[in-house]
């Protein structure tokens, strides 16, 4: 009679302890690859989140520079409000030389009923209402010579051309002749604030010319930067009023991240 033996099978796959090593080995590998991968990625974030806050620091000073470069001479002036600080100046338009003698329409300083003086050269465009005229700004604060208080300061009339001002007189005629025969026309007043509470840099323009510097009733403003942490305006008038410096220092900070950037800027105060 015929036996048959059952011969054993051989069994595949992997044993219990095999599994756990190849487990523990991919998951080291996985920590290491991602640990390879993950800091580039963290550094470029940074750095673009570093390069976000330069831009909006660099872009909202080179917009006050622009301003402060437009300046009335003498018109800037600073006050601050516990953290919060305010940068405010005279936005010219155009500017040139008055008829002071000769032939021609003179702009009369004795009169107080002069109303339009004729343009040495000409100026880029007609002079509009709305806009101001100024002559010899001296200061920004005090009642003579302060654009800011109005005595040197007359609202434009409509009808003049690049040749020829027209404008609103007053009670009393200009209190002081330019020594350069200097006109300029304003458009606006221009305020600057920086508030780290917030975290703001905002821009107000349009509203009324005042005497004090205004803190309030700015109307509505236009946002500059966001995450600001610090800022320092500071103003040189210079000497003898014909030669400034305004400084300009601003901090931004988001996520762990942080910048400073400063500014200088050279103003022409020569009346």
């Amino acid at each position: 009679m015929t036996q048959r033996r059952l011969l054993p099978i051989a069994s595949g796959g992997f044993t219990l302890v095999e599994l756990v090593v190849i487990i523990v080995i991919t998951g080291i590998l996985a920590a290491v690859g991602g640990m390879l991968i993950t800091s580039p990625i963290e550094g470029y974030i940074d750095l673009s989140r570093r390069a976000e806050l330069v831009d909006a620091a660099d872009n909202s000073l080179r917009r006050m520079q622009r301003d402060i470069r437009q300046a009335l001479p003498n018109s800037i002036r600073l006050t601050s409000v516990g953290s919060v600080q305010y940068l405010e100046l005279l936005h010219t338009v155009d500017g040139g030389l008055y008829r002071a003698e000769g032939a021609g329409d003179i702009l009369d300083f004795t009169l107080a009923t002069d109303s339009d003086f004729a343009v040495l050269g000409a100026l880029d465009a007609d002079p509009s209402p709305g806009q101001q005229l100024v002559i010899y700004n001296i200061a920004a604060s005090g009642s003579s010579g302060n654009a800011y208080s109005g005595d040197n300061r007359r609202a434009i009339a409509a009808g003049g051309t690049t040749t020829l001002v027209y404008f609103t007189p007053t009670l009393a005629p200009f209190p002081f002749q330019s020594p350069y025969q200097r006109f300029f026309l304003v458009d606006q007043a221009v305020s600057y604030v920086c508030d780290p509470s917030n975290g703001t840099l905002m821009r107000y323009a349009g509203y009324a010319i005042t005497e004090p510097q205004p803190t309030a009733g700015l109307g509505t403003g236009s946002l500059l930067a966001n995450h600001v942490t610090a800022c320092n305006f500071t103003y040189s008038g210079g000497s003898s009023q014909r030669a400034g410096l305004v400084t300009l220092q601003l901090a931004l900070a988001d996520e762990g991240e942080t910048i400073s950037l400063l500014q200088q800027t050279h103003v022409d105060n020569a009346p």
